[in-house]
């Protein structure tokens, strides 16, 4: 049976609180794998011939005393001995994994390249959930879960139904999704490839990855719910978070790249909202760190309609989720 979810904004968090029905559709299957989940644990040596077919799937997991749950979106091949490359999909604030199906169009962008879309839903109430990208302040920081470790537990339990290239798995997200995406690459980067945060920055207070983490950055200028620039923009009340600059040259020094970057236009006003695109090349291991930033851009995903006024324009001419493949290919891990 499907169901459609009905949400109603409570006002804005970080991420977007949407009055539209949500139908992410049946799930062909649901599954409980009941895991133990550990900062420590090894990734699988060999990932398992997938048991998972083309379609849409729910999988459900134990981790530290909670059920946590994820979608999977599998794309037909013709090839039943391939290993699929793998994109989390992160939510923001007061959403969860079946909008953000919806919201990001990500599943086309995976049936056309062949690579797996995954959508974890972190935790709260009902569609309301959040993520624990660090700084949460005051009572918003009290019984946070470890989301690094359901991260991991995630690919842990995908591996064991799916023939996943472990060298090829990567994470991109919206607002607090796009937070969690930087946390990722600063405490999983034994696992994550390379990262895309949408209209998110850093929250955690350090970042210290094990290895160069490859990241482009997607960014408007007029965000009033994550700005640009925190020292001129209102920050939530309940957060402490770096911006856009401080975000990216964080990353740029830590990949070792280049400290001049290359500036490209990617398509001008005429053409709707201006998109830039700026390239730090020369890091380690091949690692770059992209900007792409939206000119009068709001908080939203380009090539996406924005489902609600109040977050801002968003820059239709430009696709996101094309310009991530892109990135995400280039950058497997070393």
């Amino acid at each position: 049976m499907r169901t459609c979810l009905a949400v109603t904004p409570v006002g804005p968090l970080l991420g977007l609180f949407l009055a539209l029905p949500v139908c992410p559709g049946p799930p062909t299957r649901v599954a409980l794998a009941q895991v133990t989940a550990s900062s420590e644990s090894p990734p699988p040596e060999a990932p398992a011939a997938g048991s998972l077919g083309a379609g849409d799937h729910t999988r459900t997991l134990a981790v530290d005393g909670r059920e946590r749950s994820y979608l999977v979106h599998v794309p037909e091949t013709p090839d039943p001995e391939k290993r699929w490359p793998v994109v989390l999909a992160l939510h923001g604030a007061a959403m969860d994994g079946p909008m953000m199906v919806w919201f990001s169009g990500l599943n086309r962008t995976s049936d056309a390249a062949g690579f797996v879309a995954v959508y974890p839903s972190g935790t709260g109430v009902g569609p309301f959930r959040t993520w624990n990208a660090g700084g949460f302040r005051g009572r918003m920081n009290e019984n946070r879960p470890d989301d690094v470790a359901f991260i991991r537990a995630l690919l842990d339990d995908l591996a064991g139904v799916l023939a996943v290239d472990e060298r090829r798995i990567y994470a991109c997200g919206m607002s607090n999704g796009g937070m969690m995406c930087y946390r990722l690459a600063a405490e999983l980067s034994d696992r994550i490839a390379a990262i895309a945060p949408v209209a998110g920055t850093i929250a955690i207070r350090e970042s210290r990855p094990t290895r160069p983490v490859p990241v482009i950055h997607f960014h408007g200028t007029k965000d009033d719910i994550v700005p640009f620039d925190t020292r001129k923009g209102r920050q939530p009340p309940f957060m402490t978070l770096k911006g856009v600059e401080e975000s990216v040259r964080t990353w740029v020094a830590l990949d070792g790249c280049d400290e001049v970057p290359e500036t490209e236009t990617l398509a001008s006003k005429e053409e709707g909202l201006e998109v830039t695109r700026t390239t730090w090349r020369g890091g380690r291991d091949g690692a770059e760190v992209v900007l792409v930033t939206v000119e009068e851009g709001g908080h939203t995903w380009p090539g996406q309609k924005p489902p609600v006024g109040f977050i801002g324009k968003s820059a239709e001419n430009v696709s996101a989720n094309e310009l991530i493949w892109e990135f995400f290919e280039k950058h497997p891990r070393p």
